[in-house]
């Protein structure tokens, strides 16, 4: 095993810090804070951050090859101009019902969108069930429904083939994988790859490397965990000093950095006296893994 590091990176702190994706171009880190309703960008050549406002919850950020950025904010997918800090609507869901909100999301192979919805927390982590659904977002602008009775819609990422799609409905605590139609972006057959151990936490956002291995963040349980969806056996631990540990996503010269989001919602001052670097963003090297650059919506 190689010399792993871990070190904040992101020092300025979100509530709920999510959604990371590395834009190569200009290396920097674009990611989400939730609950502090904003977009941000971290530049790793200057250390500096810029951020937009958003006007609701805002779960997730995508790039888009067009430019600009895709979110899934509220209950609705909409386009983000950066250069003009404005976000405008491109389809909304959930329509039927009014306690739902986006949350983790991600572009596929081909250039679409998907992106699950939850309900509204009663505080961290504590939903009411089955309320979500998960999305995909065409580049025609059409939304797919997949399926709904979703509790808390998750990490989600493809395989390196594009066979397979691995989804997190967090408070299953379980990884699930789909057989993956590229063609249609359609997915089925669903079952289960992994269970979370107790002492793991909850399983939160995720990402794939380019070896097919999974890497799961573990929502209160201090650890992000590479997993084999193959066997179903966990290959490795990576412990963080931030016990909220969100998503993670692969970054940095030829994606051998893993960026990990946290979150600080929900502790205390006691808890936030003893973890300091809560809700920032850390950095993991020396992991001897490649991660897969990140796809962009293509509409």
């Amino acid at each position: 095993m190689s010399n792993i590091k871990v070190e904040c990176v992101v020092k300025e702190p979100s509530e709920i810090g999510e959604s990371p994706v590395w834009e190569e171009k200009d290396s920097t880190l674009l990611y989400v804070d939730i609950y502090g309703l904003r977009i941000s960008r971290w530049s790793s050549l200057t250390n500096q951050i810029e951020s937009m406002p958003t006007e609701a919850y805002v779960g997730c950020v995508v790039p888009r090859r067009s430019g600009g950025y895709i979110i899934g904010e509220g209950t609705r997918f909409a386009a983000v101009d950066w250069q003009k800090r404005s976000i405008t609507t491109i389809k909304h869901v959930d329509t039927d019902k009014g306690n739902t909100r986006f949350n983790d999301g991600k572009v596929d192979p081909a250039g679409r969108f998907f992106a699950g919805t939850m309900g509204i927390e009663v505080r961290p982590a504590v939903v009411e069930m089955k309320q979500g659904s998960l999305y995909s977002l065409h580049p025609d602008h059409s939304v797919v429904r997949h399926f709904d009775q979703v509790d808390l819609s998750n990490g989600l990422d493809w395989s390196p083939d594009h066979r397979f799609f691995y989804y997190i409905d967090s408070l299953k605590y379980t990884v699930d994988a789909f057989d993956y139609d590229i063609q249609t972006g359609g997915i089925s057959n669903r079952r289960m790859v992994y269970r979370l151990e107790k002492d793991e936490g909850i399983p939160d956002g995720m990402c794939i490397d380019a070896e097919g291995k999974l890497w799961v963040a573990c929502y209160s349980g201090a650890r992000v965990i590479r997993i084999d969806p193959q066997t179903g056996t966990r290959l490795q631990t990576v412990k963080l000093p931030a016990a909220k540990t969100t998503s993670c996503c692969f970054g940095g010269k030829d994606y051998t950095d893993l960026y990990v989001t946290s979150a600080y919602k929900g502790m205390d001052e006691e808890s936030r006296a003893q973890q300091p670097e809560a809700g920032c963003i850390f950095r993991v090297s020396g992991l001897g893994v490649k991660g897969i650059p990140p796809y962009a919506f293509a509409g």
